[in-house]
């Protein structure tokens, strides 16, 4: 009987000193805000997205050191989905559901996008998607703080088209086969009709993530360039990009002869390739590291410094680009928007986003639309120099409206809101 009475007493103590400590758990948690990073740190689309998470993680720290979000430390927790497109809808779902994150940062290709989306709505949580995209897309839980096709790709061949950009009259397609580079050839192939150009003047060819022979398709796109002005727009993704840009350099095909607009294409999967026979190729984004104003210079100098304090790989030749704008844009958006709602809670968050601006390093504000959930970016072309970085060649005197419904597809007038 003693015995019995000593372990209940024991099993009583033991069980109020386990409440006392998962209050305690419960207490800690609730002084941080979780935040979800959801980027491929391994496989074809690591070149692209690591930097990503290192610039979410430097937002985070910045955010943490000015006194956090509504007096609460943003807590981050980085998954690798690993370029496994699946694999992204699983990790979504573990970090909303098991990790009760707030918000997630991440996603680049669109079918890691596509794959996410199903689970965000089901969940009601939010996603703030960095990325260039072919539009033909609005969700109530997305915002999209990459460009839409009207704020990258029609200004871009626009230009391959001016006198500026060459006069091209025939065109080369060439991406990866999935659904933002088909979905964004559609766009530019009925753009191109209405501009007059015949379907005999576009040439399209898609190759599989990872892909690395290149020598026949340049040698293709060499032999389809001899019977008139011709440009190439790129929307090969990861690091396929880095035996084309070789192979096109072994072909002696020069940007004088046969111009390339890449839109994947930036400083950070530059770092990886010989730049100098890729000297004035061109790529088309809404921020590039060389743009000169006070706010890029801090941005660039905190991003390199972050970086060596990190010890990040390649530290010395740190590099900052688009997409590592519009991560740092909209993470500080939503942070402004939580403020604004005094709560993480989605649908207040969602409310609070609309009209949030942030002067950004491309030198402009860059402002949340209140019907789409697009930003209204600039525009600016870049010609690649032989230090891996970019001339601005051309840019909008303004930032663009987004049109995630593009008006050159059949059946999309009056699409533009949510």
């Amino acid at each position: 009987m003693q015995n019995r009475r000593t372990f209940i007493a024991t099993l009583t103590r033991g069980a109020a000193a386990a409440a006392l400590m998962a209050g305690s758990f419960a207490a800690h948690a609730a002084d941080t805000i979780k935040v979800g990073i959801l980027h491929s740190l391994s496989g074809t689309m690591a070149i692209s997205e690591t930097s990503l998470k290192d610039v979410a993680l430097m937002t985070i720290d910045e955010i943490n050191a000015h006194g956090g979000v509504l007096g609460k430390k943003l807590e981050p927790v980085v998954v690798d989905p690993a370029s496994n497109w699946p694999l992204f809808a699983e990790k979504a779902r573990e970090l909303i559901s098991k990790d009760k994150v707030a918000v997630v940062f991440g996603c680049w290709t669109s079918v890691s996008r596509k794959s996410v989306l199903p689970v965000f709505k089901e969940l009601n949580s939010l996603l703030f998607y960095p990325v260039q995209y072919e539009g033909e897309e609005l969700e109530k839980n997305v915002f999209y703080t990459g460009a839409a096709p009207n704020q990258q790709a029609i200004p871009a061949v626009e230009y391959l088209m001016s006198k500026d950009g060459g006069g091209a009259r025939r065109f080369v397609l060439l991406g990866t086969d999935y659904v933002y580079p088909r979905t964004t050839n559609k766009i530019l192939r009925a753009f191109l009709k209405s501009k007059g150009v015949k379907d005999s003047d576009i040439m399209e060819v898609y190759t599989p993530f990872g892909h690395s022979d290149y020598q026949t398709i340049v040698a293709n796109i060499k032999k389809f360039s001899a019977e008139g002005k011709t440009a190439v727009v790129s929307t090969i993704n990861g690091d396929s990009n880095v035996p084309f840009y070789k192979e096109l350099g072994n072909a002696g095909l020069k940007a004088t002869q046969v111009p390339v607009v890449a839109f994947s294409v930036g400083e950070e999967e530059l770092r990886g390739v010989d730049t100098k026979p890729l000297v004035g190729h061109l790529a088309a984004w809404n921020y590039f590291e060389s743009v000169k104003n006070p706010v890029n210079a801090e941005f660039v100098k905190k991003w390199r410094a972050y970086a060596k304090a990190k010890h990040l790989p390649n530290a010395d030749t740190a590099v900052t680009n688009d997409p590592m704008e519009a991560t740092y844009v909209g993470i500080h958006m939503w942070k402004q928007a939580v403020e604004k709602a005094g709560s993480t809670d989605t649908d207040k968050v969602i409310a609070a986003m609309g009209g949030q601006a942030v002067k950004a390093p491309s030198g402009f504000t860059l402002t949340m639309d209140a019907t789409n959930h697009h930003l209204h970016k600039p525009v600016m072309i870049g010609e690649i120099r032989a230090d891996g970085q970019f001339n601005v060649v051309w840019k909008t005197k303004q930032t663009v409206r987004a049109q995630p419904w593009s008006p050159y597809i059949p059946g999309n007038e009056g699409k533009q809101k949510l």
